[in-house]
């Protein structure tokens, strides 16, 4: 039975209480004017164990590196070179981009620059011509210096050309778009050929992300934070996955807000968990607990506690075998058990059955898990027939 029909029947428990000790005045005492025999109950001892102290959310999964995949240069698509969620490593090759254009642009800047190499030739050869006629007053100082400004813009051009057959060079190679990280693809967003331009949306060709270590982002309160803070920072992260399931592996906090959002009041943070076979993907909800220390506290089965508008209460077997309600606090789960933080003393019998039948300062015959009434008869009719 689950925590929503359990507290449904503690609240019915509760109000049944209520009635009973407005009529409490009238009520015949055990056995006498032939009254109701003591009820049967289970019931279990409150011991207080030394449990782990668990801060609980909602935290989300994101890949611990996300990387878009981007057309740096405008063409059309001509390859997908890769299957959709395939793990690849840095460098390999995802998709190639129409060459063509890019070859010509190449082409013609290597030609430029040759003939700029030519050009740089013919004016050194100017320039050391009429350096020596200078002084022999064969030509103006005029000729000389404008021999010598054409061999500076020549070398200026030769410069220029030179960077325009670099810039040729790298657009080319950005046809052939590669892995910039090791990680795991996702899918596709155009399909061979799309025209994408740099830019715009259709630059993001994929995503790439690391998996293997994963990140769970989540939030605390302040008081939660403080917490946290007063134990050093140092806490054990555990997972529970969405059927409910602890995930294997456990994970350790790698970010701590240094501010508190003003529009939530939470301080976000992020745990790193190790994903070897991938059973975490990005984007899954899990719920994050971080322990923090250990306090002294009673487990106590979910079915004996019930909650009420006043809060929540378990009921207990006095020494004279009566019922006598006990309110509690907890303090979260752990496992199917609640923790009970204040409202119990070592030794208390907590009753963990027949809660809607039970009447505070009601007889009762307690009796231990497996041992009440009937309790022979059911475990010889669990045994095998002898032959």
């Amino acid at each position: 039975m689950n925590r929503r029909v359990w507290f449904a029947a503690g609240a019915m428990a509760v109000a049944a209480l209520l009635g009973a000790c407005g009529n409490s005045g009238q009520a015949a005492g055990p056995g006498e004017g032939g009254g109701m025999p003591p009820m049967p109950v289970t019931v279990i001892e409150a011991q207080p164990q030394q449990l782990p102290r668990i801060i609980e959310a909602v935290g989300q999964t994101e890949g611990s590196k996300e990387v878009e995949v981007q057309a740096r240069v405008s063409g059309v698509l001509t390859k997908q070179l890769f299957e959709e969620g395939d793990k690849v490593k840095r460098g390999a090759a995802l998709f190639s981009i129409d060459r063509a254009p890019f070859e010509i642009a190449l082409a013609q800047a290597r030609a430029a620059l040759e003939q700029d190499k030519a050009n740089l030739e013919k004016a050194q050869r100017e320039a050391a011509r009429l350096q020596p006629l200078v002084g022999e007053k064969a030509v103006s100082q005029k000729e000389a210096d404008d021999a010598n400004s054409a061999l500076l813009a020549a070398q200026a051009s030769l410069a220029a050309n030179e960077a325009r057959v670099r810039d040729a060079e790298l657009n080319l190679s950005y046809t052939h778009i590669t892995a910039p990280i090791s990680g795991v693809t996702g899918r596709a967003q155009f399909s061979e050929g799309t025209l994408v331009v740099p830019g715009t949306a259709s630059s993001v060709l994929t995503t790439l992300q690391i998996i293997d270590p994963i990140w769970v982002r989540f939030a605390f309160s302040e008081s939660e934070t403080l917490q946290l803070r007063r134990a050093g920072g140092k806490a054990e992260v555990n997972l529970l996955l969405p059927d409910g399931s602890l995930y294997g592996k456990t994970g350790v906090l790698n970010f701590i807000a240094s501010t508190v959002n003003t529009d939530t009041g939470m301080v976000e943070m992020r745990a790193e968990f190790p994903n070897p076979k991938t059973l975490l993907l990005p984007g899954q909800l899990v719920r994050v607990q971080v322990a923090i220390g250990e306090r002294e506290a009673y487990l106590v089965p979910q079915a004996a506690l019930a909650q009420t508008d006043q809060g929540k209460l378990v009921f207990t077997v006095t020494p004279d075998n009566t019922v006598a309600p006990r309110p509690v606090e907890t303090d979260g789960w752990s496992g199917n058990n609640w923790v009970v933080s204040k409202g119990l003393a070592p030794g208390d019998k907590i009753i963990t059955d027949n809660l809607m039948k039970l009447r505070p300062g009601a007889a009762v015959m307690p009796h231990a898990p497996g041992e009440g009434p009937g309790a022979g008869d059911a475990a010889a009719a669990d045994k095998p027939a002898q032959k």
